[in-house]
């Protein structure tokens, strides 16, 4: 689910073409019958209202919750602190890209993309997510609680992500993942 929660009208989605149910969503005509689930579990800033300040950190279609979260926020004009670190593979993979430059207009948001293959011209992040990065855009306060870190993106970079974050002194219980399978 990517629209906002505030938007209940309409109920938008962001899939990737990955597996046989998923390359055939868009062959479904407009007005078809469909059956949905879910969502499960409870990957929401809206669990951690004590909060002052919340990092996304989102690889490829992980961008789905994050944008129905930074739809939502702005919606609610919340104007907390929200960092997005989103890991892409290059420039032109980047989804939503330009409603996220819109939406730091509307909300309290440093957006920092870091591309694993950029255009010769980038001067912005590269490679991928690791410590040190999370270290420089980080506050270097962590206290207990005050720092609620989101983590969506494919397995080995949430892996990643959550031993750096371990590494560079945010407490486990902090920081939260949504896995795109059952466990």
């Amino acid at each position: 689910i990517s629209s906002s929660a505030n938007q209940t009208d309409e109920l938008a989605f962001t899939i990737k073409e990955l597996g046989d149910f998923t390359r055939t969503i868009k062959s479904m005509k407009p007005g078809q019958k469909v059956y949905i689930d879910g969502p499960f579990g409870a990957f929401s800033v809206d669990r951690h209202p004590h909060a002052t300040q919340f990092a996304f950190i989102a690889g490829g279609v992980g961008i789905t919750p994050f944008m129905s979260m930074l739809r939502t926020l702005a919606d609610r004009r919340e104007q907390r602190l929200i960092l997005l670190m989103y890991a892409s593979r290059d420039w032109d993979s980047v989804i939503f890209r330009e409603e996220l430059e819109t939406l730091q207009s509307h909300l309290n948001l440093t957006l920092v993309h870091v591309l694993e293959k950029p255009p010769a011209d980038w001067t912005g992040e590269t490679g991928f997510i690791n410590a040190s990065m999370l270290d420089r855009y980080l506050p270097k306060e962590k206290a207990r609680n005050t720092l609620e870190v989101f983590i969506c993106g494919p397995e080995p970079m949430m892996n990643a992500v959550e031993a750096a974050l371990t590494k560079i002194g945010v407490p486990v219980g902090d920081f939260h993942s949504e896995r795109f399978s059952l466990v």
